[in-house]
């Protein structure tokens, strides 16, 4: 029953028909208007509908969601279901349904839209996490704003930051109105500081130490290792771990019944101390009375029995339990067998405290690879990558296979993770896609330097290098530098598969002249320049062999008064200062490291021989060894041991050249050179008259290629190249380094792979040891240097970065001492 209009209404209406008389005397008189009403409970039919209150919301949108249409019968239950489904949309604060005459009124008050989401003082949990977990929710950037989801993410904030063991942390919003119905959210995030666990409790251990049981625990108690660590910060997550942790230690060691009763978490009143107590049973121990393999071995049963490491009469171990399971389903997934379980089935005989077990086997269906997926590679090519890959499409699944994969890509260098995952074939049980999901980094290094000084004047520099070239995988490299004083060009290019087999080719070109040293060695200037080529070849999945040939052109001048008087007589004894050669090297290497940058396992070997053949103006050889393996202690810390041997000396005969004085009269002159003989003689050296003053002789390695040690690359806390014999005292200053022919180095480096959350960067601790020696009966382990200190690498976008601050434990008195050091742009 329609209500009639109120008292209000009929006096306005009055009203107007008063003001307007001349409008009354033309028409009839105009009807009341019909107000809207509240719908009571009769129905009727809503001849049309309306939508009052729209700001940003079309009148489509309502109707889309109201479930009465123009033409239905409006009734008590149609109604309620409609303010339901309106506010179901979350996009309305306020709902209301009115009848004016058989017109459907719908009020609706919109709720705001968020304009600029906004955090500020979080840095436990990154922004970029929280943001996404707030839009999960709707609490996002052009979203309707909804008070009661700003509750619901204040209240997880809050359980995140108490899961991480800090309880103090204060959460505090602000909605801020804004024009247009939008607002301006801002959480504002207090962190304070995490509570520490100060006691650790395990009671009910009487069989093991608590010590013992806690050493493998994430949940430690404060120590002084704990600011790196972070391991005695409260987490309920690292506490779940800590407890299961627990059950594995009594399980691998027999004690089939142990259970945990309790685990309680304390907190002191100002929320700064933990104290956790956990209530065990430890029970008995068990032995293994029987051991047998059941199911579909696919293999010969007496194959797959050899993996099997538990034997009967052995304590019980679910660790040696899972070895064994794990070690048979790699074994099936190496021959297609990707999805294989084995389900170990214990029986318990709690009277004689013996367990036998059951391996049962399930293969399931042998699986092919259909397609091998790449994702992420913006800038590598898949080409580049697939040639890295020993799983092939087409063919059985092998678990080996792919792992190898894996590791080959992430020893490209060109990717800061791989990670792989096998996934099914939608519609069959027989084939799997594997997709390699890779994150790149920085692949190169480009450096660009300027500068002025009166002794060199404008200095200009440039150095690109890039061993993914284009993303095709190829390594290239440029440098020019010219100064006063300096000008170096060079160019060197490789494409590791030349061929479809791994063989790798590529060239150096060179030429350089320096007019001054800048080196920390002896002091002589040269002009340079080679031409050579490198050919590669993998001979098997860890080991390449390499073979350089090139020809070298040298041209050394030296400074009477500057240059050491060793070098002089060495370029008088072989009678000209260009020296020329024909050059030849041959090395092998293995590497086993799993990752380019950041290796936490494997070893890297190299060793090469380097020869002057004959037929060049001095004929020598240079053999090298590296060696470099890495230790996992833990996920924590990493041990690298590296070392470094190398030796050179001429072969053939020694060049002399004898230096005859006129009797009477000065200068020398020089005499007859004699390649052929090994010991010198005066017979016949001189002119008649003549007599013989000294005799220079070139042996030995060519001073230009002697070791040098000192520096970045080798012992840090000594300056570049400053290690090693010096020559005399040269114009009042001590003597300038000169190298030797043999070089021995190593270090011990322990290594923070966590520190940083990042592959990018890592910390480490070194003490690093070497020396360089004039030959091998000279050596004195008397004589090596050593230095402690940390260092810095960094992957940075221009390329990499490396310093160090080293403290010398082992100097003597003239060293030369630098502490800080750094490199830019260089390769680690």
């Amino acid at each position: 029953m329609t209500r009639l209009p109120s008292r209000r209404l009929l006096a306005l209406a009055l009203a107007s028909a008063i003001a307007m008389p001349a409008l009354a005397q033309t028409t009839e008189p105009a009807a009341a208007p019909v107000a809207s009403a509240p719908l009571s409970n009769a129905s009727f039919t809503a001849a049309d509908i309306r939508i009052d209150g729209l700001q940003r919301i079309s009148t489509g949108t309502v109707l889309t969601y109201l479930p009465i249409e123009r033409g239905d019968l409006v009734t008590s239950t149609s109604i309620s279901e409609s303010i339901r489904a309106l506010y179901k949309t979350g996009f309305f604060e306020d709902v209301k349904l009115d009848r004016q005459g058989d017109i459907l009124v719908v009020t609706v008050t919109e709720r705001p839209a968020i304009n600029k989401l906004t955090l500020t003082g979080n840095k436990d949990i990154k922004t970029e996490d929280l943001t996404s977990g707030l839009k999960d929710i709707g609490l996002a950037e052009g979203e309707t704003f909804d008070r009661l989801s700003l509750d619901r993410v204040t209240q997880e904030l809050v359980r995140q930051y108490n899961n991480r063991g800090k309880y103090n942390v204060e959460i505090t919003p602000t909605v801020s109105p804004l024009d247009r119905n939008r607002v301006d959210v801002t959480i504002a995030v207090k962190e304070g500081k995490a509570a520490k666990i100060k006691h650790v409790n395990v009671v009910g251990a009487d069989k093991f130490e608590t010590e013992d049981l806690l050493e493998n625990w994430e949940s430690k108690e404060t120590s002084w290792l704990s600011w790196y660590r972070r391991d005695d910060q409260y987490s309920k997550e690292k506490l779940s771990g800590d407890m299961e942790r627990l059950n594995s230690w009594y399980l691998d060691r027999g004690y089939v019944d142990f259970a945990i009763d309790s685990t309680q978490v304390s907190i002191s009143p100002d929320k700064r101390d933990m104290f956790i107590t956990a209530g065990i049973t430890e029970g008995e121990q068990y032995k293994i009375s029987d051991v047998k393999v059941t199911g579909d071995t696919v293999l010969p049963k007496e194959e797959i029995e050899k993996l099997v490491i538990v034997k009967p009469e052995q304590t019980f171990s679910r660790i040696l339990l899972e070895m064994t399971a794990d070690s048979i389903t790699a074994t099936l997934g190496n021959i297609g067998h990707a999805f294989a379980q084995v389900n170990p089935i214990p029986t318990v005989d709690r009277e004689n405290r013996t367990v036998a077990i059951n391996l049962q086997v399930v293969p399931g269906p042998r699986v092919n690879v259909r397609r091998i997926v790449f994702k992420g590679n913006s800038r590598t090519s898949d080409e580049v990558m697939r040639r890295e890959m020993r799983q092939f499409e087409g063919s059985w699944f092998s678990q080996v296979a792919v792992d190898r994969s894996r590791v080959r890509l992430r020893r490209l260098g060109y990717f800061e993770t791989v990670d792989v995952e096998t996934t099914p074939v939608p519609g069959t049980n027989d084939q799997v896609d594997v997709v390699f999901n890779v994150k790149e980094t920085t692949s190169g290094s480009f450096v660009f330097g300027l500068g002025y000084s009166q002794l060199s004047g404008l200095t200009t520099s440039i150095q690109l290098s890039q061993n993914n070239f284009l993303g095709g995988g190829n390594r290239v490299a440029v440098e020019a530098q010219r100064s006063d004083y300096l000008q170096r060009y060079s160019f060197s290019y490789t494409n590791p598969f030349f061929t479809d087999e791994g063989m790798s080719l590529g060239y150096n070109l060179w030429w350089r002249e320096f007019d001054y040293s800048d080196f920390n060695t002896a002091q002589y200037s040269t002009t340079s320049a080679a031409a050579q080529g490198i050919l590669g070849l993998p001979i098997t999945e860890n080991d390449t062999v390499s073979l350089l040939f090139g020809i070298d052109s040298n041209e050394i001048l030296t400074f009477g008064g500057s240059t050491p008087r060793s070098i002089i007589n060495y370029i008088d004894a072989v009678g000209q200062r260009t020296f020329h050669a024909w050059r030849t090297e041959l090395g092998w290497a293995r590497d086993t490291r799993n990752d380019y940058f950041m290796p936490t396992g494997g070893t890297y070997q190299r060793v090469s021989a380097e020869i002057a053949l004959p037929g060049s103006t001095v004929q020598y050889y240079k053999l090298n060894y590296e060696f470099s393996k890495y230790w996992s202690l833990s996920p924590s810390f990493v041990l690298n041991t590296r070392a470094e041997i190398g030796y050179g000396d001429s072969y053939g005969d020694d060049t002399y050249r004898y230096l005859c004085r006129v009797s009477g009269s000065d200068p020398q002159i020089p005499g007859q050179t004699n390649a052929t003989t090994t010991t010198p003689s005066a017979d016949g050296t001189c002119a008649d008259g003549g007599e013989l003053v000294t005799t220079l002789v070139a042996t030995g390695l060519p001073f230009f290629e002697n070791f040098y040690a000192g520096g970045t690359r080798s012992v840090r806390g000594f300056r570049d190249n400053t290690l090693g014999p010096r020559s005399e005292v040269i114009s009042g200053y001590r003597g300038q380094p000169l190298g030797g022919s043999l070089k021995t180095t190593g270090s011990v480096e322990l290594i923070f792979p966590k520190l940083f959350d990042s592959n990018a960067a890592r910390v480490s601790a070194f003490f690093d040891f070497g020396n360089v020696f004039d030959g091998v009966d000279n050596f004195d382990a008397g004589e090596l240097r050593a230095s402690t200190g940390v260092a810095l690498l960094w992957r940075a976008p221009v390329g990499p970065i490396s310093i160090s601050y080293a403290f010398p434990l082992k100097k003597e008195d003239g060293d030369e001492l630098e502490r800080l050091q750094f490199t830019f742009g260089g390769a680690f």
